[in-house]
């Protein structure tokens, strides 16, 4: 494959967000020129797959410019899988947003397509102030979308959560922008294969990618950062929540991943912070969705919760750790964005979020619910999907680590998911229903009240997809574990990445 499609992969959606954001109102070929474009380089995405399995790395340095001067762009197995799971991820979140209605609104395909830019350029890229610089590129039009999502629609809690998330995402910048400058006055550079290893050599190396690693686990939403996004994200849309679970909390992860194997060279003597700082991730997390009221607020501690579950993976820093950590990652986006759009499509078609707002969903919307019960029962890790075979390859890895206090918390915390989904179950899908409701949904008050029309294909397709990939991931398990040891090999032995990267 011609390395010059890497730049492609962030020029040519920004192209086409600006051929888009020209076009008239009343235009009608802009969503089937986004589609287009996302399709394709979904497409691409998956060729990156294939291309990398091998182990191969590949690179290109952006206009030919000398290293050092030009943004250098590098592929391995971990950036094609990311590549292609945020990909995937876009399409079918933009085709719930477009059934739901934010979708619709003019300026929603040039902002979305701005970041996609954005995040395909912060996995692109191999060096630490250009990373800096997509992660903004990516940010900035989720402002944007924040405020499509909540036009006309506005309440005091919605713009409570939007100020938040703008505010601590710019803190957060900030702070990566500053650990950035010290890496660079520590080191003099900013490029990844020049700073393989310099972090375990020196100190003072060590303490300034720190800040830059507090940052991206701030912006990850780890412990004891988790709150913002608590907060933030049930007061958008729920087309929105769905978009930004797969992006901007993953990028920042798929960044800690790559920054702490290449800069630190996975050294030994920091791994205890991690194991701390993200089994509490994963406790806090779940007991955060355990005690919550809402559909929305229960998916997003939940969310929190299975970034601890990730990290873990990189905090045990074995073969089988990174691949069960990057494996569970992949199935945590996805069932995630499930969850989110199914339980969005209750919302938008019935009104509310808040449990027991709105019973019998079961009933009348079957395919609906049989989404919600594959992805709930995913996330709680049971067989036969996907997470079942995330959490059993990240318990095995605890205990071959011979971390057994890991091991229970893995355990133990997924049984509390499971009780949290089941209170969304119980209340929301399968709650009491009277003989002589047929056409009728029940409701908080103990009556029933007139629903309208049911939740058509457009609005549960996005969710059924999600959830019938995740069935596929786990019956299929072994095909994607054996791509994420690949991936977990090149993080353990960066010399390929780096050579790539250097050249």
């Amino acid at each position: 494959m011609n390395d010059i499609i890497l730049p492609l992969m962030v020029g040519v959606p920004l192209a086409m967000a600006g051929l888009t954001a020209m076009a008239p109102r009343t235009a009608r070929w802009v969503l089937p020129i986004a589609f287009v474009t996302l399709i394709g380089l979904l497409v691409v995405s998956v060729m990156f797959v294939v291309e990398t399995q091998d182990g191969e790395v590949l690179s290109h340095a952006v206009g030919s410019w000398p290293a050092g001067i030009s943004i250098p762009f590098a592929v391995d197995q971990l950036t094609a899988l990311m590549l292609t799971a945020t990909g995937l991820l876009i399409v079918v979140c933009s085709w719930f947003a477009v059934a739901s209605g934010p979708g619709r609104e003019p300026l929603f395909a040039p902002l979305l397509l701005v970041v996609a830019a954005g995040v395909n350029g912060a996995l692109l890229t191999a060096d630490l102030f250009n990373l800096f610089v997509f992660i903004e590129v990516m940010l900035l039009p989720s402002y944007g979308l924040l405020v499509l999502a909540g036009r006309l629609k506005g309440t005091d809690r919605s713009v409570r959560g939007s100020r938040l998330y703008v505010t601590f995402n710019l803190f957060v910048s900030t702070v990566f922008l500053v650990g950035v400058g010290f890496v660079y006055g520590t080191a003099g550079t900013v490029n990844l294969g020049e700073l393989a290893g310099r972090a375990e050599e020196s100190p003072t190396v060590a303490a300034a990618t720190a800040v830059c690693l507090v940052a991206l686990s701030m912006k990850a939403a780890t412990f004891p950062a988790h709150g913002w996004l608590a907060q933030a994200y049930p007061t958008t849309s729920p087309a929105m929540t769905a978009l930004f679970s797969g992006l901007h909390t993953k990028v920042a992860v798929y960044a800690i991943y790559r920054i702490y194997s290449v800069v630190f060279d996975g050294d030994e003597r920091y791994l205890w912070i991690g194991l701390v700082a993200f089994s509490l991730t994963m406790v806090v997390g779940v007991l955060g969705a355990v005690g919550e009221q809402s559909m929305r607020s229960i998916l997003v501690f939940n969310m929190v919760s299975g970034i601890g579950y990730v990290l873990i993976g990189l905090a045990l820093f074995t073969g089988a750790g990174i691949a069960a950590g990057l494996f569970y990652l992949i199935h945590h986006m996805i069932v995630m964005a499930s969850l989110l759009m199914t339980t969005g499509a209750v919302e938008v078609r019935y009104g509310g979020s808040r449990l027991g707002g709105v019973r019998a969903v079961a009933r009348r919307e079957p395919v609906l619910a049989t989404a919600f019960l594959m992805a709930a029962i995913s996330l709680a890790g049971l067989p036969p999907f996907s997470g079942f075979v995330g959490k059993v390859a990240i318990v095995i890895a605890a205990a071959d680590a011979r971390q057994y206090a890991v091991m229970a918390v893995a355990v133990g915390v997924s049984l509390l998911t499971l009780l949290s989904v089941l209170k969304i179950w119980d209340a929301t899908f399968m709650s009491q229903q009277h003989d002589d409701e047929h056409d009728d949904v029940e409701s908080l008050e103990g009556g029933s009240v007139k629903a309208p029309a049911k939740v058509g294909l457009a609005l549960a397709g996005p969710g059924l997809v999600l959830a019938v990939a995740t069935l596929a991931l786990g019956i299929g398990g072994e095909g994607l574990l054996s791509l994420t040891t690949v991936a977990a090999d090149g993080l353990l032995d960066t010399s390929a990445y780096v050579e790539a990267v250097l050249s």
